[in-house]
């Protein structure tokens, strides 16, 4: 496979877009302390850029500093500092923990408490890096906010656009789509265009002191992936048992917690029939989870909300016209065939074929059919409609 690179690193020539020499240029680079960031800002240093490192403290939640695999905390900003020093970029660190705590913390445990499936690294890029820290950028004079992430920016003949990584294994498009048209006016991403196999080598090649240290994993603030625990830890009694009811109306048994289940589940139910069963709806208010068979889980559509468009025209022009989309609802799951549509006033993707076991909570992210690699946009589910029942088109 081979990839598009940006321009030669000259000194010369502006890879980011500008039209002024790179030394003219001012940029923030977003540093984590990992590898991809630290890459990024020693990319843009050796190409001559004026860049600034700036990391965002934004948790110090005990066990969860010393978790291997998160960033933004302990060791992180320690990294992150280290590698500024040695590349030679000022770096700033700035205290983001009770922003981060009330905009994506307390959402996720809200979220999880309303029966949903929370995804903070969503809520994280929608309020805290693009918007708190882009505008932090702004002040300190910067023409530009870059990012580590695995994406690409095109300006095309309306505006700038979302593209899927080049290295399709790495790319962060579905935790992305909530990047709005002012943002990715500003932002770029320089290594949308590079194997992850080339970011480490260029890791080596700078002597950065993070090379050889392992990607972030899971979500940064939940220990040992234990969802539950921070939940728990956030809104006390959230652990609150109540009945595993079947389909047919049947009591199978108790559990301990609807934050404990998510739609789609088949292990660690506690409950047997002879038959597998999964959990097919929660219902919060009444602390009941509700199983059944596998063909339960079966959606044919799914209405959206905060939807974010990308797309040629406007939303409702797209919606009115029925457009062509690929969706993903799973950042796991290749995109599928749909249409775009609207229910009443709300936004609603109709799936060529049933899709299974979607939950409330994640995102559908909205993909061009025509075999290009643009995001049109997405939102968050607000409701998966089964695939025996069709809301009519209003």
């Amino acid at each position: 496979m081979t990839y598009e690179l940006p321009p030669a690193w000259d000194g010369r020539v502006n890879s980011l877009g500008f039209a002024k020499p790179p030394a003219e240029t001012r940029v923030v680079a977003a540093m984590s302390g990992g590898v991809d960031s630290s890459v990024v800002a020693a990319m843009l240093k050796a190409q001559g850029y004026d860049v600034i490192g700036i990391t965002l403290q934004l948790y110090d939640h005990g066990a969860a500093i010393e978790k291997k695999g998160a960033c933004c905390a302990g060791q992180d900003i320690h990294d992150a500092r280290n590698v500024s020093d040695q590349i030679g970029i000022p770096h700033y660190v700035l205290d983001y923990e009770s922003k981060f705590r009330e905009q994506v913390m307390e959402d996720f445990a809200d979220t999880y408490l309303a029966g949903s499936t929370p995804i903070p690294c969503i809520r994280c890029n929608q309020t805290v890096k693009f918007s708190d820290l882009l505008k932090t950028a702004r002040d300190l004079g910067a023409d530009c906010l870059a990012t580590g992430h695995y994406i690409r920016r095109t300006d095309g003949d309306d505006g700038p656009e979302l593209h899927r990584a080049a290295d399709a294994s790495r790319d962060q498009s579905y935790f992305l789509f909530a990047t709005t048209a002012e943002q990715l006016d500003y932002l770029r991403f320089p290594l949308g265009y590079l194997p992850k196999t080339q970011v480490r080598e260029l890791a080596d090649q700078f002597n950065l002191p993070v090379a050889s240290k392992p990607d972030s994993q899971d979500i940064c603030f939940v220990p040992e992936g234990s969802y539950a625990t921070v939940v728990e830890k956030l809104r006390p009694g959230a652990g609150r048992g109540g009945d595993i009811e079947h389909l047919d109306g049947r009591v199978l048994g108790q559990h301990n917690g609807v934050i404990h289940y998510t739609i789609g589940q088949r292990r660690g139910l506690g409950v047997a029939t002879g038959d597998p069963l999964y959990v097919v709806k929660i219902d919060a208010p009444n602390r009941r989870v509700i199983v059944g068979p596998r063909e339960a889980l079966m959606t044919s559509g799914l209405l959206l909300e905060e939807l974010n468009w990308l797309g040629e025209g406007s939303l409702q022009a797209a919606a009115d016209a029925g457009v062509p989309v690929l969706v993903r609802v799973r950042s796991t799951r290749p995109p599928v065939p749909a249409r775009l549509g609207w229910s009443d006033g709300v936004p609603v993707i109709w799936f060529d074929n049933p899709e299974e076991g979607v939950a409330r909570g994640q995102a559908a992210v909205l993909y061009d059919a025509e075999g290009s690699t643009r995001i049109l946009g997405g939102g968050f589910i607000l409701k998966p409609i089964p695939a025996d029942e069709r809301v009519v088109a209003a």
